[in-house]
Formats: structure tokens, C-alpha cells, sequence
């Protein structure tokens, strides 16, 4: 019986070019992600899934972990294409080991051998046909750390680009110069999971601050429309201090930059801290405020936190979005993304007009034998 390594490591092809080294005693250095592994002769990077046979990097290939329909509005990007179905898919493994991780068991599935997520075969053909059956304007890379897969992402995105979609990562943002680059011709929206602003949270959690913090300023510079997610954990990343420091450096890249303070809830191997409340939320949503962030959403707990689900003009207070977690009550917007009332531009990224939402809660799209699990 082949184990999930043996089945993983049977489905790769070699790393494009643009992401690796070759260095002496045949190793590699991969430059997939932030810690940018020097990898030897044999071994696998921090991700698990990049690794070195014979002085050559391969990376995961020809599957996929889990695919499933979400509004858009989930991932959560609350400025491009509200209503949009963002047909979303993932592989397995990641470069954190966060301990309070939501997608545990496609991400730590070569970590922890109670994450099961068969993997299944899938071709980018295969996947875009499908997104365009289930009406999805949106594919996204998503449930384990898109930046380790990135090579299978691209291959997907350019199939999804020929047939007139958008394309998506939501990420951890601990990418590299050289990753960015590449995926930067075929990448509309990212998403970064901002955890923390102390370095020492992030080496607690398997990695380090600053090159979260270079790809938040890389992605804006890029015009990569981009937003900001972090889950509020009471006792970890809560502090006035802290949230003071995160949003002065959002508001330092652009004012602009839709900021996500979400509910945390006990999830995999963090059951200590309580779960968030609506006033932690309001109280992050202030300091953000104050620090000059134009646009801060409150998630995961709906109709709890006031206004903080909708969107408004920042000229002239009109109401231009409103919500219901994902399900969009109100659009208002013009053709143009422009408030009515006063013509002032939203930033973001926006379609001609509301063309409604086929679904404001995540949907499995029915299986075929396109997508079959690899079992040998």
C-alpha cells in the first residue's frame, strides 16, 4: 500500500527555473517561499513537498487536495468582483505549522498523520472546465500554502486566463522576490494572512515577520489587487500594542488597503484562548481606524459588529456594499466602481455591473471521473 509520500512524490515535474539554484554537492536553494531552503541531495524543504532527487528540484504536480465553490467574499476579498463564485482549489503541505490552522488537513498533511485529504488527479484543463460549468469569474489557489505549489497554480491560471477568468491566492505571504515575479502576469487578487506584527509570534509559528511584510509592500507596488486578513487570537496578537504597529505599517503602504480582523475560534491544536468576541473586534477595527486605514471589515461573526460588513465611500459616507457575512444585500456601485452620490472612486476591483450571487455559503462541485483519487 503507497503511502501518501510515495503517492505525492510520484506526482511532480521539475521546478521551473525562475525558482531554484543549483549549488555545490548537488543541492538546491528553492525560492518557492521565505525561508528559501537550501535543500541536499534526497531531502525535502520545510514545505515537504519541494525536494531534491539527483540535483534537481521537483515540486507537486497533476492533483489536487480539494476543490470547492465559494463566494468570493469568503476568501475574504470584499473589493474585487463582489457576488463573484471564486472556484477554489488546493494541494497538500505548507511552509508554517500554525497550530490554530483552519485547513489542517490539507496543510499539514505530511506533518500530521491525522490530516487526511487523498489527493486527487486533476489537470488545469480539467479544472477550468469545471469552474466555467459551475459559473465561477474567479479561480483561486487556496488550503494549503499556494506559494510551495506555485508552479501547478501558474499552470492552472494560464488555462484560466485563455477562457476569460480571474485568478487568486490566498496566502501566508511569505513569498521572495523571485516568486512574485513569476506569478506576477497571471495573479489579479492575493490575499496575505497578516498573523502577527512580533517576529516572535511568527517563529512560533514556523516562520519569521519581515518577508511577510516585503510581499504586503512588493504585491501593492506590483498593482496586485490586494487585501489583508488577520485572525484575532485573544493572548497571541490582540495587544493595543500590536495592532497599533500592524496597522500603522498597512496604512504606510496604502490607507487603501482593505483590512479583515476576523473571529477566531478553537480550531485543531489551540483550544486554550477564548474565542474572540464582537468587542475585540470593534476595538481592533478603532485602533486601525485611528491609524488611518480607510477600509477595515469585521468577519466571522455577522451582524454582531455594527457596519463593519459593509462599505462605504470614504467622501461621502454613502453606503455602496452592504452585508450579511458573504451574502450581499446591496450593491450601489456604478458601472465605473464609482460612489453614485458624489462620483468618487473606490479602490478595488470591479465588475460593470451586480450580476447577483449563485451562492453566499461554500459548495462541493459535483464529483466526476475527471477528479479521482490516487490511491497507488
Amino acid at each position: 500500500m503507497s503511502t501518501l509520500r510515495d503517492i505525492l512524490n510520484r506526482n511532480v515535474q521539475e521546478a521551473d527555473p525562475d525558482l531554484y539554484e543549483r549549488l555545490d554537492r548537488n543541492r538546491v536553494r528553492c525560492f518557492a517561499c521565505g525561508h528559501r531552503c537550501p535543500i541536499p541531495e534526497g531531502q525535502a524543504g520545510v514545505c515537504k513537498v519541494r525536494y531534491n532527487e539527483g540535483g534537481t528540484l521537483y515540486v507537486p504536480w497533476g492533483y489536487v487536495g480539494g476543490v470547492q465553490c465559494d463566494p468570493i467574499e469568503k476568501k475574504p476579498f470584499f473589493h474585487a468582483y463582489p457576488g463573484a463564485l471564486a472556484y477554489s482549489f488546493g494541494m497538500l503541505g505548507c511552509d508554517l505549522h500554525c497550530s490554530y490552522c483552519q485547513n489542517w488537513v490539507t496543510s499539514q498533511a505530511l506533518r500530521d498523520p491525522n490530516a487526511v485529504s487523498p489527493p486527487q488527479q486533476a489537470s488545469p484543463d480539467a479544472l477550468v472546465k469545471d469552474a466555467l460549468q459551475q459559473g465561477a469569474k474567479v479561480l483561486v489557489s487556496t488550503y494549503n500554502e499556494p506559494l510551495i505549489t506555485s508552479e501547478w497554480a501558474v499552470a492552472i491560471f494560464k488555462e484560466a486566463k485563455a477562457a476569460r477568468l480571474m485568478t487568486g491566492f490566498v496566502s501566508n505571504g511569505n513569498a521572495t522576490p523571485q516568486v512574485l515575479e513569476y506569478l506576477r502576469p497571471w495573479i489579479d487578487f492575493y490575499k496575505v494572512d497578516l498573523k502577527s506584527f512580533s517576529d516572535r509570534h511568527y517563529h512560533e509559528l514556523g516562520g519569521r515577520i519581515a518577508p511577510i511584510l516585503e510581499s504586503i509592500r512588493s504585491l501593492h507596488e506590483m498593482g496586485v489587487w490586494l487585501e489583508i486578513v488577520t485572525l484575532l487570537i485573544p493572548g497571541f496578537n490582540d495587544s493595543d500594542e500590536e495592532l497599533h504597529g500592524l496597522t500603522e505599517f498597512l496604512a504606510s503602504v496604502s490607507p487603501d488597503i482593505p483590512w479583515h480582523v476576523t473571529a477566531f475560534h478553537k480550531d485543531y491544536k489551540m483550544s486554550g484562548p477564548p474565542n474572540t468576541s464582537a468587542g475585540d473586534l470593534l476595538r481592533a477595527a478603532e485602533i486601525g481606524k485611528k491609524n488611518g486605514l480607510r477600509y477595515i471589515y469585521a468577519g466571522n461573526l455577522p451582524g454582531r459588529v455594527g457596519d463593519l460588513e459593509d462599505t462605504k465611500c470614504q467622501q461621502c459616507g454613502e453606503l455602496l456594499i452592504k452585508r450579511y457575512g458573504y451574502f450581499i444585500q446591496d450593491y450601489r456601485l456604478t458601472p465605473e466602481g464609482s460612489c453614485p452620490s458624489c462620483e468618487s472612486l473606490l479602490p478595488g476591483r470591479w465588475a460593470a455591473k451586480f450580476g447577483g450571487q449563485i451562492t453566499d455559503r461554500p459548495f462541493s462541485p459535483q464529483r466526476r471521473s475527471d477528479f479521482v483519487t490516487i490511491s497507488n
